[in-house]
């Protein structure tokens, strides 16, 4: 049974003032009062907020909510730099039906279908096998790092080279191209980017990328693209789309996951010390920087229901949109101690949900994990000294973004 609940609100987009890291905290007072809350969304529609984290595992994972893009509303406005705000509802839906290949905007059964061709590229094993690899690349990057500063932007020198070669070396993409995809990537996700750019961005990366499989096909497997094509399962326009699927998802979150994870340990100086002395604790450390400075915000995940469904006593009805605030069940009291302390040898950190959950949950985690774990080794100790060299209220932070970040990170040692 649905019980008294609060009038519709707006999503909460707006932090504490000096609070970097923490949610806004209306979503806390929500997530103790109501964890399924009424949402209004800029187009008009009336759906629902999940803030708790026993709602968002239940949404995530039934297969009765869908993500399909034509059935979501999305939640914010869309940015415009001129206002400083959000200003104008993006549209009535996210956009039309998923694009061929683009299967985490697809439910089961074709979902499925694309997922288990790729699922074998990140096993244990071959992630594993990476790993050397990940080293040579990142110990690389820390050289240029070193030779730069101080002071040193630690994003442009050492997190977005190491994510996005590696993406682009599991996928088969020619290092001398990375810049293109570092450069179109950012403006297809960023919220800011006008849309005639964003689309002509991705009209950029889909025609390289088409072209690329052609190469592919005639090559033979040698890459994940190259094996893939043998197959035969996939046409040019699906592979296309499935590469740059994987690049955007590949190469921006854990280039922004480096540096905020970097950034939180720089404003505690105990884990980070912590860190330095047990370099054993970087396994955990991932999974607390993920749950303690969530990347996805501004109203990702949605989901639609398909029919009527009970989450947490509160009946959401088909055709509602469901709006999952992950940084807000990754602070849930029941489930994580002291949620709003950073602690990087917590045994409840694994819990966190910021990669996601169910049937979406994201393909490529374990690579992630193991990039950052790999940086923030190498990093600490490399650099022993490592420090911010701005005050922290002047980083530039990735607000109006499909997964939030660092601009910059300017660090001395």
């Amino acid at each position: 049974m649905t019980p008294d609940l609060p009038d519709p609100i707006a999503l909460p987009t707006r932090r504490a003032p000096g609070a970097v890291f923490d949610p806004p905290p209306e979503l806390g007072t929500l997530r103790e009062k109501h964890p399924v809350t009424p949402l209004a969304y800029p187009d008009g529609h009336l759906g629902w907020l999940v803030t708790g984290h026993a709602a968002a595992r239940k949404v995530l994972s039934d297969p009765r909510f869908s993500n399909r893009p034509e059935l979501r509303h999305i939640p914010v406005l869309e940015y415009t730099p001129e206002a400083e705000s959000n200003t104008e509802p993006i549209a009535e839906h996210e956009s039309d039906e998923a694009l061929p290949g683009w299967f985490v905007n697809m439910d089961r059964p074709e979902h499925t279908r694309y997922r288990r061709l790729l699922t074998r590229f990140f096993t244990a094993g071959r992630l594993a096998a990476l790993e050397p690899r990940i080293e040579e690349i990142t110990d690389r990057q820390l050289d240029v790092l070193a030779a730069a500063g101080p002071p040193a932007d630690l994003m442009s020198l050492l997190a977005t080279p190491i994510s996005s070669v590696v993406t682009c070396e599991l996928l088969g993409v020619p290092y001398e191209d990375h810049e293109l995809f570092q450069e179109n990537t950012q403006i297809v996700v960023d919220l800011e980017s006008p849309r005639p750019a964003a689309e002509q961005a991705f009209k950029t990366l889909t025609g390289y990328l088409g072209e690329l499989v052609e190469r592919k096909r005639a090559e033979g497997p040698a890459d994940l693209l190259g094996e893939l094509a043998a197959t035969g399962e996939l046409g040019t326009e699906e592979l296309a789309n499935i590469a740059l699927l994987l690049l955007v998802a590949g190469h921006e979150p854990t280039a922004n996951m480096i540096g905020l994870g970097v950034f939180a340990l720089l404003e505690h100086p105990d884990q980070l010390a912590a860190l330095r002395a047990d370099p054993g604790l970087a396994d955990g450390a991932v999974d607390e920087l993920m749950r303690y400075a969530t990347l996805a915000h501004q109203g990702a995940p949605n989901r639609s229901a398909l029919e009527d469904v009970e989450v947490e006593g509160v009946l959401i009805r088909a055709g509602q949109t469901v709006t999952v605030s992950l940084p807000a069940a990754n602070r849930d009291p029941k489930v994580f101690g002291d949620p709003d302390t950073l602690r990087l040898a917590r045994d409840d950190a694994r819990h966190h949900v910021g990669f996601g959950h169910g049937l979406h949950l994201c393909l490529g985690q374990q690579l992630a994990k193991i990039e950052m774990r790999i940086v923030l080794r190498k990093l600490l100790a490399a650099l022993p000294g490592l420090r911010l060299a701005v005050a922290a209220a002047n980083v530039p932070l990735r607000e109006h973004s499909t997964n939030r970040g660092v601009r910059e990170l300017l660090v001395t040692w």
